[in-house]
């Protein structure tokens, strides 16, 4: 099969489509013919040399794919050759077939075609289990979306105002908090020349869903409300940073921070069940969508880095096999 390879860590020039060996199926595996993967960030610091696959899993890029199954490892039930799904992969999707353990599995929402749903695994995955599993966002809160226009901003914009929040996002531009507007979002704010602490105001924010890390630690303190929960699940603006504990305690506030490539594999299986029974009926009933900014050749996984890096795009950018 072909697959974007890794030739040494660098910039997007180090992508290159390579014959390399089909996988084949582990026991509670199935083997997908893959449709489409999308871009992650995570892939960019992966080609860069900072974020390597964890044990066992497939060297090549890719966090999520959709296609269809062709063949399934000893044990699977559930599934049959033939089924159109749509997987959160620990790598592998940057290729022409990828295995992925069952429990990975999603199918392709009704009404919604196997490209377009490789946009969903890694954003509704991580905003779940984030916002709602972790930080346990309640109808009527408030949620910050940090970087709304994203992939998982427009996501997590979607599913806040679906289950009755309030949304606030910060993003860099007139034309992306556009679409975030169109998105839901209640409260924009150009963190250009915007300060998203006194935009929010003296109530803050319940929820605090952050992509940038050490930069924005001491803002988002101040931004959250009383018993407040600030989610860091991005390291854009840095990895160091002093934490203010008195600040925290006066708010009886928390911290979380959590990534998704690693866990085992029951965590995952877990959190694909969680947004099979309550995201896949939303999806399926026209309340939310997938944003997506172009779908490219697989091979041009180097321009779709570019892309991302240059953080023009609104939504997912895909790449099909």
């Amino acid at each position: 099969m072909r697959a974007i390879t890794i030739t040494t860590p660098g910039g997007p020039e180090v992508l290159e489509l390579t014959e390399v060996p089909a996988p084949v199926p582990a026991a509670g595996e199935v083997l997908v013919e893959v449709a489409a993967t999308a871009v992650n960030r995570a892939d960019l610091l992966q080609r860069q040399g900072f974020y390597d696959p964890p044990p066992g899993a497939s060297r090549y890029p890719g966090l999520e794919c959709s296609g269809r199954i062709t063949a399934l490892g000893a044990g699977v039930s559930g599934w049959g050759v033939g089924d159109e799904v749509c997987a959160l992969l620990s790598g592998g999707g940057y290729a022409e077939q990828v295995a992925v353990p069952v429990g990975q599995l999603l199918p392709v929402p009704k009404g919604l075609d196997p490209v377009t749903a490789a946009a969903l695994p890694e954003v509704t995955c991580t905003v779940w289990s984030n916002v709602f599993q972790a930080a346990h966002l309640r109808p009527g809160e408030t949620l910050l979306v940090h970087g709304g226009s994203s992939g998982i901003g427009t996501m997590a914009i979607q599913l806040g105002k679906a289950i009755g929040a309030r949304v606030a996002v910060t993003a860099g531009s007139a034309e992306k908090l556009e679409a975030c507007r169109g998105l839901g979002a209640d409260v924009l704010i150009n963190y250009r020349d915007q300060d998203f602490v006194a935009e929010l105001g003296p109530d803050g924010a319940d929820v605090i869903l952050d992509v940038i890390g050490a930069k924005y630690l001491d803002r988002n303190i101040d931004a959250l409300a009383v018993n407040g929960r600030l989610v860091i699940i991005g390291m854009q603006g840095g990895v160091q940073a002093e934490l203010n504990i008195a600040k925290l305690m006066a708010k009886r506030a928390a911290v979380l921070s959590t990534s998704l490539r690693a866990r085992p594999l029951h965590e995952k299986a877990a959190i694909v069940a969680a947004v099979r029974e309550h995201v896949w009926p939303l999806l399926e009933n026209d309340r939310i969508h997938p944003v997506i900014d172009r779908v490219l050749p697989l091979a041009d996984a180097a321009e779709a880095h570019r892309l991302i890096e240059s953080s023009t795009h609104i939504g997912k950018i895909l790449l099909h096999a």
